[in-house]
């Protein structure tokens, strides 16, 4: 903390950062499991859990920080982006609204959940799913623009076939959302994501 005059500025701590970063990580990886589609220029990713786990155990800012730094690795061409692509084509290409919609969707699991202490499973579930839905309208509406789909196009080859498993993937990141803040508790680690937000 730098004091200037009467104004305070926080400097993150090197925890934070690596933490932050940790999860940039997590996400270009998951992000590695995927699987084209012959009906869509949108591929199934794993991506999408990794963004709900960071929102979940980061909160808004440092979230916020983790999913900025992996757009811009993957802007500046690092091979951080399903199937192993980078470069600034991918955010503003069919698929790429997709990627915008975690900025939104982090900051809104990272909102609820800092607003939601003792953070019960019916808000955990609640913050997730409206943060699903901003990915989606995130990238429908891009590729709609993008490949002049209309309404019922955009549902049909870049939202309806994804719900399914996009449903399992909240499933999956809410159980591992609160394994890991039940075992922080138990090794007094909470402080170590409670300060991050």
């Amino acid at each position: 903390m730098v004091k200037s005059g009467k104004k305070i500025t926080k400097t993150p701590s090197l925890s934070k950062l690596t933490i932050t970063a940790l999860f940039t990580a997590l996400i270009a990886i998951l992000a590695q499991f995927a699987i084209p589609v012959p009906f869509s220029p949108v591929p199934f990713t794993g991506q999408v859990i990794g963004v709900l786990i960071a929102g979940s155990l980061l909160g808004k800012r440092s979230a916020l920080l983790s999913i900025t730094a992996y757009l811009l690795l993957g802007a500046a061409g690092a091979p951080v982006f399903s199937l192993g692509r980078g470069g600034l084509h991918m955010l503003t290409g069919p698929s790429g609204g997709y990627l915008w919609g975690f900025i939104p969707a982090v900051y809104i699991i990272g909102l609820i959940v800092e607003h939601s202490r003792p953070l019960s499973l019916y808000k955990m579930t609640a913050s997730m799913l409206l943060a699903l839905s901003f990915i989606y309208l995130f990238g429908a509406l891009q590729l709609s623009l993008i490949m002049q789909y209309s309404l019922g196009q955009v549902l049909a080859v870049g939202v309806l076939p994804f719900i399914p498993l996009d449903l399992l993937k909240v499933i999956m990141a809410i159980f591992l959302s609160l394994q890991i803040k039940k075992s922080l508790h138990q090794n007094k680690l909470d402080h170590l994501f409670m300060s991050l937000g």
